[in-house]
C-alpha cells in the first residue's frame, strides 16, 4: 500500500515494541504536527502489537505495518518506499521532540535548496543538560575514519551550556531524528539494510556529500533521545556493528588511495583494543571484534560492487566535516575531550 504525505513533510517513526514510548512521546509529535507535517508510525514487525484503542486516539496517524523484520536501516528501506513526501524525518521511536522543535528544520531545508540532510540538537533524555551520544550538535569524522560529533568525543558527553548555539555544515546527521530530501534520498537508493541497526546514517550522508550536497545542523531545534532502546550501548552486539559497519562505510564511500592505508591501520588499531579489553575480562566484547572482521571479509566483494554503483553518482565530493585530526591522541594522549578543545574550523550555514 502506498500512502501520499497532505504536507510537505511526512515523519516517520519506525516502531519495534515500542508502546512505552509512544505513550510519553506520541502526544507531543502528533499534536506539534498539526497542519504542519503528516504523522506514519511504522509497526516494524513487533511481537507486542500496538493496542487498537491506542490507534483511536489519533486518527491523524497513518498506521503502518511490516511483516518482517531484517533490522533498522531494512524498516525505513522498505517504509519509506511506501510512502510519498517532499521531506522525510526519520525519527526513532524513543525520541521526545519540544515546542517548536519542527519550524526550524522546515525553514532551513526550505531556504536552502543545497542541504541534502539535516538534523536538531540532540540532547540526552536522562541527562537533560547533557549532549546525546549518537548525534549530539552534529557528526564529524577524524583522519582515520573515527566518527565524533559536537558535543560529544568518544564516551564524553558535553554539557549544553549555549556552546553550539549556531547552524553549520556537518558530516553526518544523526539517524535517530534525520531530515532528508525525498528525492536525494531515493536517488542514492536509501538507507543500506546490510548495516542492520548502526551507521546506516552515516553511509547514507557520505553518499549524499560524495554526491555534492550539505548536510547541516540546526541549533534552535531541540529534541531529546532515550538511547539504547534496541540495542545496548556496550553490549557486544553493539560492537559488532561498531566494528564491522565502519569498514562497510569505508569500502562503500572513502577514496581509493586512502583506503590501501586505511584498513590496514584500522584492522592493526582493532587488535590493540581487542587487547584492552581482553585485559579487562571482556571476553564477549573481543569475540564481538573478531566476528566484526570475519564479517567484513564475507561481504568483501558485495561491498566491492556496491562501491563501483556508488561511484556512478560521485560528483563533486563534499569533504567538509572529515577533519585532519587524530582522535586518539588528541583524546588519550592530550586529554582533549569536548570538540571545542580540538581546534576545528567549521562553516556556518
Amino acid at each position: 500500500m502506498n500512502f501520499t504525505a497532505s504536507f510537505p513533510t511526512a515523519v516517520v517513526i519506525l516502531s519495534y515494541n515500542s508502546q512505552q514510548w509512544h505513550e510519553l512521546f506520541l502526544p507531543l509529535i502528533v499534536s506539534e504536527g498539526i497542519g504542519k507535517y503528516d504523522v506514519f508510525v511504522v509497526d516494524h514487525a513487533s511481537t507486542q502489537a500496538i493496542p487498537s484503542d491506542f490507534k483511536a486516539k489519533f486518527p491523524s496517524v497513518h498506521w503502518m505495518r511490516l511483516e518482517e523484520n531484517h533490522g533498522f536501516a531494512w524498516g525505513y528501506h522498505e517504509a519509506l518506499k511506501q510512502i510519498q513526501a517532499t521531506f522525510y524525518i526519520l525519527l526513532s521511536a524513543d525520541f521526545e521532540v519540544t515546542p517548536g522543535w519542527f519550524a526550524p528544520l522546515q525553514n532551513k531545508m526550505e531556504l536552502h535548496p543545497e542541504i541534502a540532510a539535516l538534523q536538531p540538537k540532540i540532547r540526552y533524555y536522562k541527562e537533560r543538560e547533557k549532549f546525546e551520544y549518537a548525534g549530539a550538535a552534529g557528526g564529524f569524522m577524524d583522519a582515520w575514519g573515527y566518527l565524533f560529533c559536537r558535543g560529544r568525543v568518544f564516551d564524553s558527553l558535553e554539557v549544553d551550556e549555549g556552546q553550539y548555539e549556531n547552524d553549520i555544515e556537518i558530516f553526518w546527521a544523526s539517524g535517530g531524528c534525520l531530515m532528508v530530501r525525498a528525492t536525494i534520498y531515493h536517488q542514492l537508493g536509501g538507507l543500506d539494510a546490510d548495516f542492520f541497526a548502526h551507521m546506516e546514517e552515516v553511509d547514507l550522508c557520505w553518499r549524499i556529500k560524495n554526491a555534492g550536497h550539505k548536510i547541516a545542523y540546526v541549533h534552535n531545534s531541540i529534541v531529546f533521545h532515550v538511547g539504547g532502546s534496541v540495542i545496548s550501548y556496550g553490549s557486544p552486539q553493539k560492537t559488532f556493528y561498531n566494528y564491522r559497519n565502519s569498514y562497510f562505510l569505508f569500502m562503500k564511500n572513502e577514496e581509493s588511495k586512502k583506503l590501501l592505508w586505511l584498513i590496514p591501520l584500522r584492522l592493526v588499531l582493532d587488535g590493540i583494543s581487542g587487547i584492552q579489553l581482553l585485559l579487562k575480562g571482556q571476553w564477549r566484547n573481543v569475540w564481538a571484534i573478531v566476528r566484526a572482521h570475519f564479517s567484513f571479509y564475507k561481504h568483501f566483494i558485495s561491498l566491492l560492487r556496491k562501491r563501483k554503483k556508488g561511484k556512478l553518482q560521485w560528483q563533486t565530493r563534499n569533504s567538509i566535516g572529515i577533519v585532519d585530526k587524530y582522535l586518539i591522541f588528541e583524546y588519550f594522549l592530550l586529554k582533549r575531550k569536548n570538540f571545542n578543545d580540538l581546534d576545528i574550523d567549521v562553516n556556518k550555514i
